[in-house]
């Protein structure tokens, strides 16, 4: 099968994340068993025009703004006849492929966007984007969907979407497993992933602190890209803490030592306003930390609360703070949590992910 892939960035764009992983995965595996996939997608400084990696082919056009209107000309006049499926990843915007071909296709919605337009996207535009997305949701509706959260499933039906037609397939991470590293010495939190609006890292520093008048001991490690204004504001907090001492910033890290420290960290925390299901935790969850996250869409799929870890009752510093206190000071408890949370979260494996991916994609 021949399978034309739209989506904003792919794997090696540097603002990849999860999403990113997984579609990488996907189509490494539809290749190895035998299918053609190009992905269109937008370009970036020192990006190639095409390029080929792990067997499927990636042509870049645009920019994160124009890549909807230049895939549809890079489409029509090179694509037009070649895919037998389109999949249409959304994520913000969509590529309205359904006006401008006939072809098989489904859409690939990791989560929606909602009130995140009003953490990443400045005014007006925040206001135009939170008022349009509803209304381009109804004109798709009609289509088959696939996703990766019941979350992001009720979200859909609010807009119309048939039950029967979206499919909730399970994120697959290269769980760490295998990964056994002894815990820090000391009690230690992590924050994992681009310091931006939407992940509200600056709860996560006041949880911190408020945490830490309880647990001398306490540290807090931070990994991820900080290259804008809000990530700036994060590091001035930091800067600026009167326990900057026990807080380590690493900046962005690459894969191994963000294992080796989801590995050898107590606690995961997540304070972001929207998920699509948090790959992260699991990764994270794989390898024996338990996390402590907000009451937010993606995070209460991707947590089981009081089993995998906490999922706090109210959405604010305090209550996140009282939840770190809690399994520091219930040791028995908090091993519970390690346990549960390597036990489920070791399930959710690329291969059962891809398995369930071709069977609701209908790819034979």
């Amino acid at each position: 099968m021949k399978i034309l892939w739209f989506t904003w960035k792919d794997i090696n764009h540097p603002q990849a994340g999860g999403a990113e992983y997984i579609d990488s995965y996907l189509a490494k595996s539809l290749v190895k068993d035998g299918h053609e996939v190009i992905f269109l997608v937008s370009n970036y400084k020192g990006g190639k025009s095409k390029e080929k990696i792990n067997g499927y082919q990636v042509i870049r056009v645009g920019n994160r703004f124009t890549v909807y209107w230049e895939t549809f000309l890079y489409f029509r006049k090179n694509l037009s006849s070649w895919p037998d499926l389109i999949i249409e990843e959304i994520n913000t915007i969509p590529f309205f492929t359904q006006l401008y071909s006939n072809k098989k296709r489904l859409l690939l919605i990791y989560q929606l966007c909602r009130e995140i337009w009003f953490y990443q996207v400045f005014y007006p535009l925040n206001i135009l984007g939170f008022l349009l997305e509803p209304l381009y949701l109804r004109l798709l509706n009609k289509n088959q969907v696939l996703t990766e959260s019941n979350s992001t499933k009720q979200d859909l039906l609010k807009y119309g979407f048939a039950a029967n037609e979206i499919f909730v397939f399970p994120v697959g991470v290269n769980a760490g497993a295998n990964l056994n590293y002894e815990k820090f010495s000391k009690f230690s939190l992590v924050s994992l992933g681009a310091i931006r609006p939407m992940k509200r890292t600056h709860d996560q520093m006041a949880a911190f602190e408020m945490a830490k008048k309880h647990i001398p001991e306490l540290q807090f490690i931070i990994a991820g890209d900080s290259q804008n204004a809000y990530g700036k504001k994060i590091l001035k907090l930091i800067k600026h803490s009167e326990y900057r001492e026990d807080i380590k910033y690493l900046g962005r890290v690459d894969n191994q030592l963000k294992a080796k420290i989801m590995s050898k960290a107590h606690l995961l925390l997540s304070t972001s306003v929207k998920e699509g299901w948090g790959l992260t935790l699991t990764e994270a969850g794989a390898s024996g930390t338990p996390a402590v996250v907000f009451n937010i869409d993606g995070l209460r799929d991707s947590v089981r609360n009081e089993k995998t870890g906490l999922i706090c009752r109210i959405n604010s510093p305090s209550e996140m703070a009282k939840n770190i206190v809690r399994l520091y000071q219930d040791k028995k408890l908090y091993y519970r949590f390690r346990r549960s949370a390597k036990t489920w979260n070791s399930r959710f494996t690329p291969k059962a992910s891809y398995r369930k991916f071709i069977k609701y994609a209908k790819i034979s």
